[in-house]
């Protein structure tokens, strides 16, 4: 055997071993972000209680709304139905708070939050979508699911709260960067 073949099976074999792992990772409750919507990294699935606070990963509703967030590319497709990714955000409002949605940005219980302005239109000039800017009490059911460290990101401000049964869980960051 050439020394070239040799590298070559050392190469097939790292490469099965690394997806084999990934995926035993991904089985365990492993999970890769890669956007700047929270803390790149990854993080561990569990069975926390959802709070404020907390990063959680979920499933875009299926709309109209998502569908074209899917072909913009704000989010990728994947396992979720409507054939979406998994999203993950921080839960920065729940039942009971009340959230102003303005053009300057987004409000809870009378505090602003920090780079919330909705963009007018994407890094390709096309409009975004936007949440009607107005005052709302969330529903028991409801969490305001948004960036607190990105202005770019495709959050709350566009399409409004989410319900807890579109939660998959509380994400709890393991390494990040």
């Amino acid at each position: 055997m050439t020394t070239q073949e040799r590298i070559g099976r050392i190469l097939a074999v790292a490469g099965v071993t690394f997806v084999v792992l990934g995926l035993a990772c991904f089985a365990a409750g492993g999970r890769f972000n890669s956007t700047r919507s929270i803390p790149l990294g990854l993080y561990w699935l569990t069975d926390d209680p959802v709070k404020k606070g907390e990063y959680v990963i979920f499933c875009p509703p299926i709309s109209p709304l998502f569908d074209k967030a899917r072909a913009r590319g704000y989010i990728a497709a994947g396992f979720c139905p409507g054939d979406y990714g998994f999203m993950m955000k921080r839960v920065l409002a729940g039942a009971d708070d009340l959230v102003v949605v303005a053009g300057e940005g987004v409000s809870i219980n009378g505090k602003s939050l920090s780079a919330s302005m909705p963009l007018e239109a994407d890094k390709a000039g096309r409009a975004m979508p936007r949440y009607p800017s107005g005052t709302y009490t969330l529903g028991k059911s409801e969490l305001l699911l948004m960036s607190d460290m990105s202005a770019t990101s495709f959050d709350g401000r566009y399409f409004g709260p989410v319900d807890l049964s579109q939660i998959k869980g509380v994400i709890r960051p393991v390494i990040t960067f």
